[in-house]
């Protein structure tokens, strides 16, 4: 394990080649899974504030799931997530050309929203886990982003070169300077 502040990493973070490959995995992690994307609660304001917004990108079938639940579920254990569609998959997708893609992030794109999607899905495959006193941050090991591996591999990247918008984005460029003098 790796110390930076209050935040515990994984080795995994400088261990793993990784570079997502969605055109082999057809964005599985966004259907896949028994749960909805992980939340935190300022992302439930912004989603309610910008749903106008995300609806133009989402599938009839997510609007309507937001509509019946709104912006957020919870999961088995009473945590904030992306409501499903079916159980399956979450409410905020839709798919280009085979690929399952994110509504939020293309309303981001778009430039109608100021935020990419919910840091959880920025920073996948890694999770955090909240503790009383800091975070701890996991990579996620699931058969799904094997390409991901490979290609990771292929190009010398990095879990956490290939993480490198999310981590800031979560954690500060002071952060991020700080895990790179450590990996010197």
């Amino acid at each position: 394990m790796m110390k930076i502040g209050n935040t515990l990493l994984s080795n995994d973070l400088k261990d793993v080649y990784f570079s997502c490959c969605l055109d082999k995995c057809k964005g599985a992690c966004c259907v896949e899974g028994d749960a909805g994307a992980p939340l935190e609660a300022e992302e439930i304001s912004l989603l309610e504030d910008h749903l106008a917004a995300i609806i133009p990108f989402m599938m009839e079938a997510g609007i309507r799931e937001v509509e019946l639940k709104g912006v957020f579920d919870y999961d088995a254990e009473g945590k904030f997530v992306t409501p499903l569609v079916n159980e399956k998959e979450c409410a905020y997708t839709f798919y280009e050309n085979g690929i399952t893609r994110c509504a939020i992030e293309k309303a981001f794109q778009e430039k109608a929203i100021s935020f990419p999607k919910p840091i959880s899905c920025h920073l996948y495959p890694v999770r955090i886990s909240s503790g009383k006193y800091n975070d701890r941050l996991n990579y996620h090991k699931w058969h799904i982003c094997r390409y991901a591996l490979q290609k990771g591999y292929q190009e010398h990247l990095m879990l956490y070169q290939f993480l490198e918008d999310a981590l800031i984005r979560k954690y500060g460029r002071s952060w991020y300077n700080k895990l790179l003098k450590l990996l010197d």
